[in-house]
């Protein structure tokens, strides 16, 4: 066998130092940037406007005091009109263009916002009724809230579609509106105790808490969406429309006036039980204002 001479082969040790391993050719992976609103956020706005949609400013202007009435302090009303990109949520047909008039914050000199042509945002409006295309074929929309327009983004966007997605679904979590009734019963074993609470929804589809206490202390709690009270069930995972429905529309205080019949010492019980509920699911954090309307 005849071995290679020493050039070949410093040739070949060359061309095997010089090729990367598999592992070192990959890139490592660039985590997705997360939207910068809460779920909250994108949830108020999301279920409660019947136009979402993802746009480009095509030009805006900021409206003198007298034009714009009612803006909060702090803040300066724009006239925009805005090229459609993408209708997210929507039945009726829109015009290619639309206008609107949306409320920001000035800024640190006290001056209005720039809102730069083709600048992408995310409208949550209604249709303006009986509003037809002008001269330039621009349509009229009217946001949900003085400021339902977002800077968009594409985690942002898909937060709103996945939001839309499960209100869609059949038996979607209706907004909870209050606490109907509800009891609390000591268990056959000292220590154990279940507490039952109803819930009112503006749809008027019952929702349910259930929380049941072991002997040795240990509660588990339950939400119920529908007609069956399943101690079961599982807990609405963070960041879901059930989750949001308990989160940010449940009081923070358990209305005890509304356990009729139940003695003081089960309305107290069923009161601490209320609390660990609150403190499973955690705060309904808001970076904007409360809830649209």
């Amino acid at each position: 066998m005849r071995l290679p001479r020493p050039a070949a082969l410093a040739g070949i040790l060359t061309l095997s130092l010089g090729i990367p391993s598999v592992s070192a050719m990959q890139a490592p992976a660039t985590p997705a940037a997360a939207s910068p609103y809460s779920y909250a956020d994108v949830a108020d706005l999301a279920t409660a406007a019947p136009i979402a949609l993802h746009a480009r400013i095509y030009k805006a202007a900021a409206l003198k005091a007298d034009r714009a009435p009612g803006v909060a302090a702090g803040q300066a009303r724009f006239y925009v009109e805005a090229d459609v990109v993408s209708l997210i949520r929507g039945s009726a047909p829109l015009a290619a263009r639309i206008s609107y008039l949306v409320d920001l914050p000035l800024d640190a000199k006290g001056k209005p916002p720039k809102l730069k042509a083709k600048q992408p945002v995310l409208l949550f409006a209604r249709p303006v009724a009986g509003a037809t295309a002008g001269t330039n074929n621009t349509g009229s929309i009217r946001l949900i809230a003085p400021d339902a327009q977002l800077p968009w983004d594409p985690a942002t966007e898909a937060q709103v579609r996945a939001v839309l997605t499960e209100l869609v679904k059949p038996g979607a979590p209706p907004a909870i509106t209050g606490v109907a009734n509800g009891f609390h019963v000591p268990g056959t074993l000292p220590g154990e105790g279940e507490t039952q609470l109803f819930l009112n929804t503006s749809t008027g589809e019952p929702v349910s808490l259930t929380v049941l206490t072991a002997a040795d202390g240990s509660r588990r709690w339950a939400a119920a969406f529908g007609e069956i009270v399943d101690g079961s069930a599982a807990v609405p995972a963070r960041n879901t429309l059930a989750w949001y429905r308990l989160a940010c529309g449940l009081p923070r205080q358990l209305p005890l006036n509304k356990l009729a019949g139940t003695a003081p010492e089960d309305r107290r019980k069923a009161a601490s039980d209320y609390g660990v509920i609150l403190g499973a699911l955690g705060e309904c954090t808001r970076t904007r204002n409360p809830p649209a309307g």
